[in-house]
């Protein structure tokens, strides 16, 4: 019954993210931004339901920027995750940009692209979130850089926080976690990491059983006099203590 369960979650989410795409490229264009951001939350709730989770809000979301969220990276659902409960831009792997379908929902999202291995890139996304944060807008980073297993919080790279610290602008740390419904433990089934593919991810994800996304808020900070590295360990420190509360 799991995986036919499983089958009709991603028959839906298919139909949801080809529909994404229409209004991406039909309906967007023609809304203000904050009716922009509006669809873009609600096609993320709508996403989340279609694959069988739930979602559990603890503290308070940013109501306006400037702000930087920081938070951890557990799975491919983070985003979609965190759109669901405020709109933000993402700092994204240059690579999203090209998938199929993901590629054009991202890029209606506002997210921003960056070529990692590339020095001269990082510092100019650098520029690009702090030009955006001065215009009081609300991003999102996942300071690892990559996905972890969600059991143990990933070393945070600094570089991105030099925007917030540049724009003078308060950065709020992000716990995110997956867990299970029936047993209260958290789950990993959406964990995403190492060689595994993201198509298994996906699958073992919609074959699990009922989880609700909880994404906890912690309070915003500014850098108070610190440079990006030691407030990127604070904020580390935070999140830690965020993604387990």
């Amino acid at each position: 019954m799991r995986r036919v369960l499983a089958c009709w979650r991603l028959l839906r989410i298919f139909v949801h993210i080809v529909n994404g795409v229409w209004v991406a490229a039909v309906r967007l264009p023609r809304l203000q931004p904050s009716q922009q951001n509006a669809q873009v939350q609600a096609w993320a709730l709508a996403f989340l339901g279609h694959a069988g989770i739930s979602l559990e809000i603890r503290g308070q979301p940013p109501v306006i920027g400037p702000v930087l969220l920081v938070a951890n990276h557990i799975s491919w659902l983070d985003i979609p995750v965190m759109h669901a409960t405020r709109h933000c831009r993402f700092i994204s792997k240059s690579d999203v940009k090209d998938w199929p379908l993901i590629g054009t929902l991202a890029t209606a999202a506002g997210t921003l692209f960056i070529e990692r291995k590339s020095q001269r890139d990082a510092l100019r996304v650098v520029h690009l979130v702090r030009d955006a944060l001065q215009d009081h807008q609300i991003l999102a980073v996942f300071p690892e850089g990559t996905t972890g297993d969600g059991r143990v919080l990933l070393p945070f790279h600094a570089n991105l926080l030099q925007a917030a610290v540049s724009a003078q602008a308060p950065a709020q740390p992000v716990g995110l976690r997956f867990v299970d419904i029936a047993s209260g433990q958290a789950s990993y089934a959406p964990s995403y990491i190492g060689d595994e593919t993201l198509l298994g991810s996906i699958w073992r994800t919609l074959c699990a059983p009922p989880m609700v996304a909880v994404v906890h808020y912690g309070d915003a900070q500014q850098a108070e006099g610190r440079d990006r590295r030691a407030w990127s360990e604070q904020l580390r420190s935070t999140v830690d203590g965020l993604r387990q509360g």
